[in-house]
Formats: structure tokens, C-alpha cells, sequence
């Protein structure tokens, strides 16, 4: 099984820290990456459309999704945790290949729709900062597509710290906008009592579920606790489900913060004032300063806009990735991943602001947390049975009480959702603008959608008769032992780098005196990526020359060795040699290049492994 976020996988080791409370610290960190998706623009929007429409009288929706968030929150950990696999991978495992497909086409259009959030809540931000226009705002967005490859190479505690600095910054905005607005404690109380005013409420306060519990925040959860490394034993797994469940608390309370003094400043500065039309993020910044009577406060708005904005574009594209290879098992490079992630936002957004105008951002910002919100059952369902599957989990299983609490949760939400769906394909199928076959299509799609979920739901209890594989903590195998031969044609990957005389030395050890050898070198210029084996330039000509020199030098030493020469892009060149040539065994050296080359063009190795059918020596 391919490690989740392999390249952070394990990367905190807390198992060599003696002190309790340095442990303790060193897991916190992931559920504040998890609570940025709590506290995005799409969070705003649904919450200044709260406030401003419905006064106080949603916050009570705010409470409960945070203690679901809680609920299932703390199963994702748990399935990372004890598996060590994400959702993802535990949904390919569990669901047949259609279903699977299916569930990642529903995983990847809820990225798409937080993406859309995030990209519209920048280029709001920018806009109301530095008066750009919308569509240029949103044309900018595409530029932090190198932030987070940044930042992970610099190490996963960094882009922690970087996540909870924005974080502290938006919290810190809110407390000062709170401390100008003079909300009504009273009316505060009073919005805890669960209640609808209208079919218009529940549209919004679905919207806030969405917006609030996000679906890809389960799947995320579920691989970054796999970040920590610690002692595998029945006491270091319950200790680091604790710890997680302490970070998750704290994070998510911070959340709830945001989300609660957004309603509450929308409710204080525009319900009361009978200004309940303000849905649109950059009406709330516009009516904030002759309301409140200060200029401070336009600008903490902002500048909180976009460290949300920033900070959950930086969440999204590791869920992308981790929904991507789990479900279907495709790596891309994590750059191209972004781009079409953030493309998918961006053009949608680009033909609402042009088509529709600026003030149509508004609803298309409630829309995307509605989907949201609509694709939580799909994510949802599998992680209970997940986390409660005695087979899967052992004695780390989660207990009937909050398997309870969880599946009341999930009711609630499903069923929320089919009421709205129920009322809105109502007024299509009575709208006459509407074409028959537009009709029939989303009337497919909506059977299609039922489908899908009734078969996640009862798939997982008709497969309870057939063996499932136990997880323990120290699986008993019967060792079988053959003899293996030694490799004889043995090829050795040189780039001229420092790395080719480990490579060479280390394949000397494995193959001896006995195997031949072949020394492949890869000739990446420009006339050779253009003209392969006919390009005759300088450096094509040096690198021959190296080559042979190396070969001699084997030679000289009773070495029974040659060489070949590949011309363009290493990652086909080579595979294409090792599999031409029938080699045993390829060894390479570590890549002659980082930083950003590694961010434009990946690492060679990667790339080279899933191409061949050898064993692949990493020197």
C-alpha cells in the first residue's frame, strides 16, 4: 500500500521525546491545517447571509456543527491513526471499482467547490485592499499554486506554523471587529435555541453545515495524523488518538470563534440596523465602517479575507492529492495537481463575474457550500463503518455511544439534504424556462446520486460474512524462503553528479565480478530532446566522452561492463533502456537537482519505479 502524503509520511517523529509534554506538543498541528477549511470564505459568506438575514437565530446551526465536526473529526484521526491508511484508501479497499470511481468523481467536485470559495474570497480580499477588479483578483489566485510546494519542502512543522499564524491573524481581526460592534449578549443566548424561521433559513443554515463540516477536511484529517511517528504498541496508539482529540479540540473550538463572531458581527452591525439584504462579502466590508464608525474595521476585514483565503488554498491541495491517489492511485506532480484544481475553481468564477456580474459572487459562494454539504453523506457513511469495524480497528474501534451520535449526526445531515433537494427539483419541474431535457437530465443525476448512496450504506453490512483482514499490531507470518538468483545484467543510472560514484561502488557490491554491467546516461539538451540519437552537439558529444572514460576505467579493473546513451527526458528515457535491454536490477543515485527545479520538474526516481518491472536500487 502507497504511503499517504508520502513525502511528509512519518516525517515528526515524537517516539524519541522523553518528556510528556514535549510529545504532547509535538502532535499537535494537524487539526489546525484541518480547521482553516472551517473558517474559509465560503464559511463567510453563509455566515454573513446568517447574520444579516436571520439575526442571531442560526447560531445554534454553528454549536451543532461543531460538535458533529468534533464527532467525526476524531474518527478520521482514529482511522489514521490505528490503519494507517487515509479515507481514501480505505473506501478503494472497502467499495467495488464503479462505486469507488464514483465516490472519487463526488470527493473531486467538492475540492472543486471549496476551491471556488477560496479563489472568490482572495480576489475579494485583494479587491477591497488594493481596488483591483474581481476578475483580475481571481486571475492573481493562480499564483499561490507554489506556496504550499514551498512550504512542504521546508518541512510539514512549517507549514503548520505557517497555517496557525494565519489563523491567529484572522482570529485576532475578528476579536478587535467583536470589540467595535457591541453585540448583545442576550440575543447571543437566545440564537442557541434550535428553531427555522423559514424554507429560506434552511437553505442557509444547510449551506452553513456545508460550509462548516467539509468533506474533504475528513479525508485530509485522516492522512496528516500519519505524519507523526510513534512506538506502535497498544499505549503509544491510544496515546496518539488522545493527543489528537486534544488537538482537534482546540482547533476546532478556534473555528467555531470565527464562525460565531462572523454571524454575530453580520447580526450586530446589519440585522439590527434592518439591513437584511447583506449576503455579498463586499457589502459587509463597505457598510462596516459608517456602522461601527471606524476605518479599522474594513481593513481587519480584509486582511483576514484573505489569510482565510490563503490558508485553505493551502488545505485544499493536499486533500486533492490525497483523494487523487488513494482512490485511483494516480500521482501527478503536486504543481500540475494544483493548477487543475485551481483551474476548475477559476473558470467557473471567471463566467459568473463576466456573464452575471460581481454581485452574482454572493450566491455562487452560498452554492458551493451547499454542494459541499450534499457530498458529506458520501464521506461520511464510510467513515463510520471504517472507525467502528472491530476488524479493521481491533480494540481501537470506536464504541457504540458515539457510533450512535455519529449516525444521528448523519441522519440529520441526509436528511436536510433530500428536504431541500426534494423542494428545489420541485420548482424546476414546475418551471416552464426550463427544457424537458434539462428536466431529464438532473432528474437522472439525481437517481444516480441515491444509487450511489443506498449502495455505500447496505454494501459494507452484505460484505460483513466475507473474511476481512484483522488489524493487529504484530501479525504472525508463516516465512517462506526462496532462492533467489543473483542479478546478472546490472544497470547503473549515471547523471555526473556526486551520486555516480555511490551508485557504481554500491552496484559493484551486489553484482561482483561475475554480472555485467551497463552504464546508461541520459542526454537532456535541446537538440537532443528534439533530434534523440541523431543530435551531434558539443555536450552530447563531451557526455559520450565522460562515458567511455568511465567504462575504461571498469574495464581496467576486470570489469565486464558498457554503456548506452538515452536522449530527452530521463523519466521515459530510462525506463525505456532498463525494459529494451532486459535488465535484472537498476541501481541510481539521489537526483542532481532541488529546490525549484524539483518543484517544475519532479524527481526522476519517482517517475522511473512505476516504469519498470525490475527491482529498482535508490542509492
Amino acid at each position: 500500500m502507497n504511503k499517504s502524503l508520502s513525502e511528509v509520511h512519518h516525517s515528526v517523529d515524537t517516539s524519541a521525546i522523553k518528556s510528556p509534554i514535549k510529545r504532547f506538543l509535538a502532535f499537535l498541528g494537524p487539526a489546525y491545517l484541518i480547521s482553516v477549511g472551517y473558517m474559509d470564505p465560503g464559511n463567510w459568506a453563509t455566515d454573513i447571509a446568517g447574520g444579516s438575514k436571520f439575526g442571531y437565530s442560526l447560531l445554534w446551526v454553528l454549536v451543532v456543527s461543531n460538535l458533529i465536526s468534533l464527532l467525526l473529526q476524531g474518527f478520521s484521526a482514529r482511522l489514521g491513526i490505528v490503519t494507517g491508511k487515509d479515507l481514501a484508501q480505505a473506501s478503494r479497499d472497502m467499495y467495488p471499482p464503479l462505486i469507488n470511481i464514483c465516490l472519487y468523481i463526488f470527493a473531486e467536485i467538492a475540492i472543486a467547490a471549496c476551491d471556488l470559495a477560496e479563489v472568490l474570497g482572495m480576489a475579494i480580499g485583494l479587491g477591497l485592499l488594493f481596488h483591483f477588479p474581481l476578475w483580475l483578483g481571481i486571475s492573481i489566485t493562480i499564483l499561490d499554486t507554489f506556496l504550499l510546494l514551498y512550504l512542504l519542502k521546508i518541512g510539514m512543522r512549517k507549514v503548520e506554523a505557517f497555517i496557525v499564524a494565519l489563523i491567529c491573524i484572522i482570529g485576532f481581526s475578528f476579536l478587535i471587529e467583536l470589540f467595535f460592534a457591541k453585540p448583545d449578549v442576550a440575543q447571543i443566548a437566545s440564537g442557541l435555541v434550535p428553531y427555522f424561521k423559514s424554507n429560506d433559513a434552511v437553505y442557509v443554515a444547510l449551506a452553513m453545515l456545508g460550509a462548516t463540516i467539509m468533506p474533504h477536511n475528513l479525508y485530509l484529517h485522516s492522512s496528516l495524523v500519519q505524519t507523526r511517528k510513534f512506538n506502535r504498541t497498544p499505549i503509544g496508539i491510544l496515546k496518539a488518538i488522545r493527543f489528537n482529540m486534544i488537538d482537534s479540540a482546540i482547533a476546532l473550538n478556534l473555528a467555531l470563534f470565527v464562525n460565531a463572531s462572523i454571524l454575530i458581527l453580520s447580526a450586530s452591525t446589519f440585522f439590527s440596523h434592518g439591513m437584511f439584504g447583506v449576503t455579498q462579502i463586499e457589502d459587509a466590508y463597505k457598510f462596516l465602517q459608517p456602522l461601527l464608525g471606524t476605518s479599522l474595521a474594513p481593513i481587519l476585514f480584509a486582511v483576514a479575507l484573505i489569510a482565510s483565503g490563503q490558508s485553505s488554498t493551502v488545505t485544499g491541495t493536499l486533500a486533492g492529492q490525497i483523494i487523487m491517489e488513494g482512490h485511483i492511485q494516480l500521482r501527478i506532480q503536486p504543481w500540475l495537481r494544483r493548477i487543475i484544481t485551481r483551474l476548475l475553481a477559476i473558470i467557473p468564477a471567471l463566467l459568473t463575474v463576466l456573464i452575471l456580474g460581481e454581485g452574482a459572487t454572493g450566491k455562487l459562494l452560498v452554492l458551493s457550500q451547499f454542494i459541499l454539504s450534499l457530498q458529506l453523506p458520501f464521506a461520511i457513511i464510510p467513515l463510520i463503518y471504517f472507525a467502528g469495524n472491530k476488524k479493521m480497528m481491533g480494540d481501537f474501534a470506536a464504541n457504540n455511544f458515539y457510533k450512535t451520535l455519529t449516525w444521528i449526526a448523519t441522519i440529520l445531515i441526509t436528511g436536510l439534504n433530500f428536504y431541500f433537494v426534494f423542494i428545489q427539483t420541485n420548482e424546476w419541474v414546475h418551471d416552464d424556462s426550463i427544457s424537458f431535457i434539462a428536466k431529464f437530465i438532473i432528474a437522472m443525476a439525481c437517481i444516480l446520486v441515491l444509487a450511489v448512496l443506498v449502495f455505500i450504506i447496505i454494501y459494507p453490512i452484505l460484505k460483513k460474512s466475507k473474511k476481512q483482514k484483522q488489524f493487529t499490531l504484530h501479525q504472525q507470518h508463516k516465512l517462506t524462503l526462496h532462492h533467489i538468483k543473483a542479478p546478472r545484467h546490472i544497470f547503473i543510472s549515471l547523471d555526473f553528479s556526486s551520486a555516480d560514484s555511490k551508485a557504481l561502488n554500491y552496484a559493484l557490491t551486489l553484482g561482483g565480478t561475475d554480472a555485467d554491467y551497463k552504464l546508461l546516461h541520459i542526454v537532456e539538451t535541446p537538440g537532443a530532446i528534439i533530434y534523440g540519437e541523431e543530435t551531434e552537439d558539443y555536450e552530447t558529444r563531451k557526455d559520450i566522452e565522460i562515458i567511455e572514460k568511465h567504462v575504461a576505467q571498469l574495464k581496467e579493473q576486470g570489469i565486464k561492463v558498457d554503456y548506452l546513451i538515452g536522449y530527452g527526458n530521463p523519466k521515459k528515457a530510462i525506463p525505456e533502456l532498463v525494459n529494451e535491454h532486459m535488465a535484472d536490477m537498476l541501481v541510481m543515485g539521489t537526483h542532481g537537482h532541488s529546490g525549484l527545479k524539483d518543484i517544475l520538474f519532479g524527481t526522476t526516481v519517482e517517475d522511473v519505479r512505476h516504469s519498470i518491472s525490475v527491482p529498482l536500487v535508490i542509492v
